[in-house]
């Protein structure tokens, strides 16, 4: 018998302003469509996702108190070189790392998320370079 792969699809590129949007919630909705599990024809192994251009991403949201209390951490491989960073001060510098290690998070750790992580987006303000791609509105109620 043999194995049925889908056609490479045309990939969509969606637009997504998060302006007021929850983190973890919008995340998941991204990590989903950059999988292309929304789609019929949806197989684990086959990158078969979307592109999801993120806009705006300074004005998200968190809900509590994960703005002090969420951390993140990094190590630079040496003895007492843990570093940590909460949410609140990444927001200051890096907002759009945020999101990329949120979407991040909810990919499945194999060698397809590099893959995956390349078509997110992400841009502080309004302004992005991918006017020729089309972008359409992403529907929140895609997935």
């Amino acid at each position: 018998m043999k194995t049925s792969y889908p056609k490479p699809a045309h990939a969509t590129w969606y637009i997504v302003d998060a302006t007021d949007q929850i983190l973890g919630r919008l995340s998941t909705q991204i990590a989903t469509v950059l999988r292309g599990r929304h789609r019929a024809t949806y197989v684990p192994h086959w990158p078969s996702g979307d592109h999801v251009i993120v806009v705006n991403v300074e004005r998200i949201k968190v809900t509590g108190d994960k703005v002090e209390q969420k951390k993140y951490y990094r190590h630079a491989g040496y003895l007492g070189h843990l570093r940590q960073t909460t949410l609140k001060r990444m927001m200051e510098k890096t907002p759009e790392k945020a999101i990329q290690l949120a979407v991040k998070g909810m990919l499945p750790k194999n060698p397809t998320r590099q893959h995956t992580l390349k078509q997110l987006h992400v841009y502080v303000g309004a302004a992005h370079d991918h006017d020729a791609q089309k972008p359409v509105p992403f529907p929140l109620s895609l997935v």
